[in-house]
């Protein structure tokens, strides 16, 4: 996105602040300040990427705050609110992520628990607009005040559901609770507000979603000569039981004329962590799917990776599974239920070589999901 900005003639740019990946800011102009925090917990890094952000929309008032925003933004661009610091924000989002809960509720906590997210960074410009790729798929698609926790868009959730999300979780630090408590009491300030007059001039624009992957998959699926079936219905909810769903629509898509026959999906899982193990959404996604897709036929394959090339604290975006995945499993002495129960998907795969590794890809729409059948 940065590096599309830094393309278009108009753009005339007096400062500029990227904070993205690594390799991030290879081609990008020299003046810009390029930073690369960690994901999906904030560093250091993000704390300054975060502060940053502040000055440069503060400095912004006499012209315009453009903001390129994606997924990831919530870990990579981080302002502590006061009393709160970057390891609490580590803590309660850990907390969270392991707990399985969706992102919708993450952000809730992580935008009352911030300076920047919230609407908060619009508020210290005067004007701005924001182009954004959205990982957000449920309740509300593509939801402005969600993705990236929302830092230019108001926000409509309370520091009351931020204390209730976060009670329902174990190893929130004391620091945490602290301050949703006293913002539910009306001690602290709430995040900005849908009508906020601060916000009267700040506009969002949606640029690309899981949709975009999706018609791009499909695309070249028919252009090989695939029939495709895209499921509609957004993938979500626990990992290993969104594989089971997913299954079932590519079973009935199967029943269908034309063959091969290529099945598309997308959107975000969760995974309650129980275990120990090494792993991701679209691995342990992959992982359920294998014991069943030996029904579909002998000559299938399927693929769950995130758009990002990043899959849960991984390396890997993902990985492939086809029906032959448990017999060699067993040959090489791995145990798939064993690696299931305990949330240790990534060396059950890399035991295959089968994990998806592409390196970061510069964007992030969620996870898409695809079947191949001969």
């Amino acid at each position: 996105m940065a590096l599309a900005f830094a393309q278009v003639p108009s753009a005339r740019v007096a400062r500029a602040l990227v904070a993205g990946p690594g390799g991030t800011g290879a081609s990008l102009p020299r003046a810009w300040q390029v930073l690369e925090p960690a994901h999906p917990f904030p560093d250091r890094a993000a704390v300054e990427a975060g502060q940053n952000a502040l000055r440069l929309a503060r400095a912004s008032r006499d012209g315009w705050l453009a903001v390129l925003l994606s997924g990831g933004a919530s870990s990579m661009v981080c302002a502590p609110a006061e009393g709160v610091t970057v390891e609490d924000k580590v803590a309660v989002s850990r907390a969270l992520m392991d707990a399985g809960a969706p992102i919708d509720a993450l952000n809730c906590v992580r935008k009352h628990l911030s300076a920047v997210k919230g609407g908060q960074l619009a508020a210290a410009a005067a004007r701005s607009l924001t182009l954004a790729i959205s990982d957000v798929h449920h309740p509300i698609p593509d939801d402005p005040s969600t993705i990236g926790s929302g830092p230019t868009a108001p926000d409509p959730t309370t520091f009351g559901q931020a204390l209730e999300i976060a009670a329902r979780v174990n190893g929130v630090p004391p620091a945490v609770m602290r301050r949703l408590e006293r913002g539910a009491g009306g001690e602290v300030h709430e995040t900005v507000k849908p009508g906020d007059p601060r916000l009267e001039q700040a506009r969002v624009v949606v640029i690309g979603n899981r949709r975009t992957a999706l018609d791009g998959a499909a695309r070249r699926a028919e252009t090989i000569g695939y029939r495709v079936a895209v499921i509609a219905d957004v993938t979500r909810g626990e990992a290993r039981d969104a594989a089971g769903l997913f299954l079932a629509r590519a079973e009935q898509a199967a029943r269908g004329p034309g063959r091969p026959l290529c099945v598309l999906a997308a959107g975000e899982t969760t995974v309650h962590v129980t275990g120990t193990g090494k792993g991701g959404r679209n691995q342990e996604f992959a992982l359920a799917a294998s014991p069943d897709l030996p029904s579909l036929g002998r000559a299938v394959v399927l693929a769950s990776a995130g758009t990002d090339g990043r899959d849960g604290p991984t390396d890997a975006a993902g990985a492939i599974v086809d029906s032959t995945t448990l017999e060699r499993a067993n040959r090489a002495g791995l145990d798939w239920k064993q690696a299931l129960a305990d949330n240790d998907a990534y060396p059950f795969f890399a035991g295959l070589g089968d994990l998806i590794i592409s390196g970061p890809t510069g964007t992030n729409v969620g996870d898409l999901q695809v079947l191949l059948l001969a």
